[in-house]
C-alpha cells in the first residue's frame, strides 16, 4: 500500500478522492473520511494562513502513514492538506483510510488526524475580520493529549 500524500493550494473533492481510492478495489470493505474545515472563530477570523516546508511536510506525513500501515491492516490512505489563505467554511485537510473492516479504517483516520493536528510541519496564522494580522496559532493541549494516547 502506497499512501497518497498531497500538499496543495487548491481545494479538493471528497467524492473524487474516494472514487480514485476505491476504483476497481473489491478488497476494500470500509472507507472512513475526515474533512477539517476552517472555522470563523465566532466571526473574528477572515482567513487562516497555512505555511509548510515543501518536501519536508510530505515526507513527514508519509513517515506517519507508514507507521499507520504497520499498526493496522490498511488497504489505502489519502492525506491532503491545503496551504495558503483558507477562508472560514473552506476545507483545510482530508484523510481517507481504507481497510477490509471499519474499525481499522476509523482508527487510522483518527491516528492520522491526531498527528496532523499536533506534529505535522504546518504553521497557521490568523487573518482577523477587523483587518489585523494575528499571531501564529499554537497547538492546543487537548490535541496533544489526544495524540499522546497512540504512544501508550
Amino acid at each position: 500500500m502506497t499512501p497518497i500524500i498531497r500538499i496543495q493550494h487548491e481545494d479538493f473533492d471528497l467524492s473524487d478522492e474516494i472514487a480514485a481510492l476505491s476504483y476497481g478495489r473489491a478488497d476494500i470493505g470500509a472507507v472512513v473520511s475526515f474533512i477539517g474545515l476552517c472555522r470563523d472563530e465566532a466571526g473574528t477570523l477572515a482567513a487562516l494562513e497555512l505555511e509548510h516546508y515543501p518536501g519536508m511536510a510530505e515526507a513527514e506525513i508519509a513517515r506517519v502513514a507508514a507507521e499507520a500501515a504497520a499498526r493496522w491492516p490498511l488497504l489505502g490512505l489519502v492525506a491532503i492538506h491545503r496551504y495558503g489563505l483558507v477562508r472560514p467554511g473552506e476545507q483545510i485537510v482530508m484523510v481517507l483510510a481504507a481497510s477490509a473492516h471499519r474499525r481499522a479504517a476509523f482508527e487510522v483516520a483518527d491516528f492520522m488526524m491526531d498527528y496532523l493536528k499536533t506534529r505535522a510541519p504546518f504553521w497557521k496564522r490568523e487573518h482577523r475580520a477587523d483587518g489585523t494580522l494575528g499571531g501564529w496559532v499554537e497547538a492546543k493541549a487537548g490535541d496533544d493529549d489526544a495524540a499522546e494516547r497512540w504512544n501508550r
